[in-house]
């Protein structure tokens, strides 16, 4: 069963520059898609950005232009650099992981904090 584990979270001003790191233990071959969400206290979780197997990105209008997804197979993991860092990418960045069968997993989630 794969597993998300992310990493990278942090306290960082605003302005600066953070990388987030997913891996997917298992069977990666099942994965059709990678991506970030995130998720403040009393909203929904959205999407940042996700990356197709195989295919192309689709980000939030909220990360274009300041966020890169970015996937490495051979370590079975996706990457978020987030620069141009803003208070309001305050949240709780969670992994997702979907599968061709259309079931998908979160992952425990990582605190980003963007605060002077």
């Amino acid at each position: 069963q794969v597993q998300p584990v992310e990493s990278g979270g942090g306290l960082v001003q605003p302005g600066g520059s953070l990388r987030l790191s997913c891996e997917a233990s298992g069977s990666i071959s099942s994965i059709s898609a990678m991506g970030w969400y995130r998720q403040v206290p009393g909203k929904q979780r959205e999407l940042v950005a996700i990356k197709i197997s195989g295919g192309s990105a689709n980000y939030a209008d909220s990360a274009k232009g300041r966020f890169t997804i970015s996937r490495d197979d051979a370590k079975n993991t996706v990457y978020l650099q987030m620069n141009s860092l803003k208070p309001e990418d305050t949240a709780v960045y969670y992994c997702y992981v979907r599968f061709w069968s259309g079931s998908f997993r979160w992952g425990r989630g990582t605190q980003v904090t963007v605060s002077s």
